[in-house]
């Protein structure tokens, strides 16, 4: 893994630069809700609709990640003059996005996936959409949006989701155009034709994309270094960075060969998941890193992306977070904002999973605490903890305490196979967290009695639960500090 500090600074400085996005837009809707019984018409569930939500799908959500991790972009691509083709640009204003460059076709919809969800598991996806290539009106149309786009642009990236867009006669042109003046081009590409790129900084093929260009297999190391060898001196590419999933990315130029190790995370949905390590991997390499740091970042961006639901966009918070947590083995990322813990909690409910909470200072972790936590999460799939700030605990117990800091407190919680996050929070009580992650159940000691429990009546009162833990005798960690200091006073 790459240093740290250097990742970091990358991030920091990656916000000054612009990223023109050409490719196919879409439009993603999601359909969620519960499928509890079958249809009489036809032997399918039917899907009873709590909730639907809409987002940019394919260059579209590379344009939303750029965002998402603080940099700025232009979108260039093409929508139907249809009711569709509006509301991507809607959602293009919403996002504080121009539309000034999207090319409107009476030839062609607008492309829509529209993906049917029930209890967490997909049911259904239907697209909507043409594939031929672009009218010669059209793609003149497009070449003259990019030329103008391209004068403020720090780097491009190509996301060819085979929609039309991406003819063979743009992607000449506009790498042409891009090469003339010395900006780099990123391309994702969906042809396994990997010469149609030729001239490009970087192509970034999946494992399945880079068999079927190759012919070759690619799942070991050494079978990946060979397949791409072989396509750099086919194509006259300079480099490829090969996606591989679970086994992490390969980076291959003409001179050397870097394989990166997937970060762990939760797998739930990988959908725009290479849209996230595309827009990572631009800003790093706009920012000046080097092509063996940009694609430690887009890995990074791609682990989070994976345990996101949906179409995913990876915050420029969550990266911070996750280099930080690098630094910690098996963490997983556990130690996290309200945000990006209020997003896990939604994965986790989509999936059906119980959600369970509990809180403390935890000065000290002793076996009461260890207990507790074995306790909490019997009554739970996934257990988030609240812990109390160094401030927090100050004003709760005075000067002197607390005697660990926050992150050392942090770190052995989430170093716990029973806790699933840690949420640090700054108030004297969790009740702002347990408004916000309204958990199924909520826990704490069998020293309190269920009316004296802090917000165990906001949770009754949406059909939560309190249960109270049973403690385990003789452990205090008032009294262990206190045991200590008349040690060293008698010493």
């Amino acid at each position: 893994m790459p240093n740290r500090s250097n990742l970091l600074a990358t991030l920091d400085n990656s916000s000054g630069f612009e990223v023109l996005v050409l490719g196919d837009v879409m439009l993603d809707r999601f359909n969620y809700g519960s499928a509890v019984r079958i249809s009489p018409e036809a032997p399918i569930p039917v899907l009873k609709i709590s909730h639907q939500e809409r987002m940019l799908g394919g260059a579209g959500n590379v344009l939303r990640n750029i965002f998402s991790l603080g940099g700025r972009a232009r979108l260039v691509s093409v929508v139907g003059e249809d009711a569709e083709g509006r509301e991507i640009e809607s959602i293009l204003a919403a996002q504080g996005a121009t539309a000034s460059h999207i090319v409107k076709s009476a030839g062609r919809p607008t492309t829509v996936k529209t993906r049917f969800i029930a209890d967490g598991q997909q049911l259904l996806r239907s697209d909507h959409e043409a594939t031929h290539t672009l009218q010669p009106r059209t793609a003149g149309l497009v070449l003259k949006a990019f030329t103008e786009a391209l004068r403020t642009a720090d780097i491009v990236i190509l996301s060819d989701y085979a929609k039309g867009v991406l003819s063979d006669t743009v992607l000449k042109q506009v790498i042409a155009l891009a090469t003339a003046k010395g900006i780099p081009v990123i391309a994702d590409p969906k042809s396994a034709d990997f010469g149609r790129y030729e001239g490009v900084t970087l192509l970034t093929p999946n494992r399945k994309e880079m068999i079927a260009a190759s012919g070759m297999p690619c799942g070991t190391n050494i079978e990946v270094e060979e397949a791409a060898e072989y396509m750099l001196a086919k194509t006259g590419l300079e480099a490829l960075l090969v996606t591989r999933s679970e086994a992490g990315m390969s980076l291959i130029t003409r001179e050397e060969a870097h394989h990166i190790s997937a970060e762990a995370q939760e797998v739930f949905d990988v959908s725009g998941a290479g849209d996230s390590v595309i827009a990572a991997l631009a800003l790093g390499i706009a920012a000046g890193a080097s092509l063996q740091d940009a694609a430690a970042l887009a890995n990074l961006a791609g682990s989070i992306a994976v345990s996101k639901t949906g179409t995913a966009a990876v915050t420029r918070e969550e990266m911070k977070h996750a280099l930080h947590n690098l630094e910690i083995s098996g963490l997983e990322n556990k130690i996290v904002g309200l945000d990006a813990a209020l997003e896990r909690v939604s994965n986790w409910r989509m999936r059906g999973l119980k959600v369970g909470f509990t809180n403390g200072c935890f000065d000290l972790v002793h076996p009461g605490h260890i207990s507790l936590m074995q306790q909490a999460k019997g009554e739970c799939d996934r257990l988030v903890v609240g812990l109390n700030t160094d401030d927090s605990i100050r004003r709760l117990k005075g000067e002197g305490r607390p005697v660990t800091n926050e992150n050392s407190r942090a770190i052995v919680l989430a170093s716990l196979a029973d806790v699933d996050l840690v949420v640090p929070f700054a108030e004297d009580t969790p009740i702002r967290l347990i408004e916000a992650i309204r958990p199924d159940v909520l826990i704490k000691g069998a020293d309190y009695t269920v009316e004296t429990v802090v917000g165990a009546g906001v949770v009754q009162a949406y059909g939560g639960r309190v249960h109270l833990a049973a403690l385990k005798e003789g452990f205090s960690t008032t009294g262990t500090i206190q045991r200590l200091l008349g040690r060293t006073e008698k010493a």
